[in-house]
């Protein structure tokens, strides 16, 4: 709860565990910064890193945004890496925006694809605000954006993340309708 950067520690031996997935999904909800590491690194051969590369892909795909860093806590190996892994997180989550920076961001995505059409209508997107930090939050105006499906939500989200070089953090859209004069 009072977290502002997480840092999961994964056992490359043990792999992902259920309990695992569930605590990191608790974080994605929570609005943490994250940073997944995965300690004993050291101690497998390359098919078994290949492994644990490809049960994250597969196990974690709603953390794509977070940062993976392997260490060896034997060793002492990756710790830089970490240490510069959460920073990088932290001023993600921290980081201020403009509002013409974003709306000109929201007008790209949407000029580059705009939302499905429901019911013969496309929900129109105006302008994108700052709503907060830790984790980033922006809030966008528009109409019929009750229309707009989660994976167009996403496609936003991921837009903004690229834009603006954010690692480490998921970014919250909140949408609200504006009245049509």
């Amino acid at each position: 709860e009072e977290a502002q950067v997480v840092i999961a520690v994964l056992d490359g031996h043990e792999g992902i565990t259920e309990q695992d997935v569930s605590l990191l999904g608790l974080v994605l909800e929570r609005g943490r910064a994250l940073v997944v590491v995965t300690n004993k690194w050291d101690g497998l051969s390359a098919a078994q890193r290949k492994l644990v590369r490809d049960e994250l892909d597969r196990r974690l795909p709603f953390l794509d945004f977070a940062e993976r860093i392997t260490i060896s806590a034997l060793h002492g190996s990756g710790i830089q890496e970490l240490m510069a892994a959460v920073q990088t997180a932290w001023r993600s989550a921290t980081a201020d925006f403009s509002t013409p920076e974003l709306t000109r961001v929201l007008q790209a995505a949407f000029e580059a694809h705009q939302p499905p059409m429901k019911q013969g209508r496309s929900a129109k997107l105006r302008y994108a605000h700052a709503g907060g930090k830790l984790p980033p939050r922006i809030v966008i105006h528009g109409t019929r954006t009750d229309t707009i499906p989660e994976s167009y939500r996403r496609y936003l989200a991921n837009r903004f993340i690229r834009h603006f070089k954010l690692s480490g953090t998921p970014v919250f859209l909140e949408f609200r309708d504006s009245d049509n004069p």
